[in-house]
Order: C-alpha cells, then structure tokens, then sequence
C-alpha cells in the first residue's frame, strides 16, 4: 500500500507542476480546468486507498481487540475527509 500511495502522490505532484506551468505560460482556463479536475480525482482515490489500509489493519486490529466502539467513534471521524 505503502509503494501505491507514493507513486500516486508523485503522479499528482507531476500533475500539479503541470499546471503551475500552464498557468504561467497563460493557458485556456478550461483546459486548466481539466487538469486540477484529474489533479482532485486523483487526491480522492489516494484517499480511499489510504482509508482502506487503515480500516485493514488498524481498525480491523482494534475491533478484535474489543476496542469496537472506539473503532467506530474513530470510523465516523475518518469520515468527516471523505467527500
């Protein structure tokens, strides 16, 4: 998980570089545009994977250790980011 997590970064870090360019050389603001929209569904899917890593193995963890309804007030607030 780890690995994907930072090849996913780097691929956003490359996408945002991108775009500073097009802004300084004056791009189409719709093609601009187009850009921080994959920049955004990028940063949503590392989101979900880091989620998910942390649902496996530390809430997953906590839960068979009885520690169930801290795992779930913890569940809600990881939540909250998600959008």
């Amino acid at each position: 998980m780890k690995r994907d997590a930072l090849l996913r970064i780097k691929t956003i870090i490359g996408h945002a570089q991108g775009i500073e360019k097009m802004i300084e050389s004056d791009r189409y603001c719709i093609d601009l545009l187009k850009q921080i929209s994959a920049v955004q569904a990028q940063l949503k899917v590392l989101g979900q994977q880091l989620t998910r890593g942390h649902m496996e193995v530390c809430m997953a963890g906590a839960i068979r250790q009885g520690r169930g309804e801290e795992t779930i007030d913890e569940l809600m607030e990881v939540l909250k980011y998600l959008d």
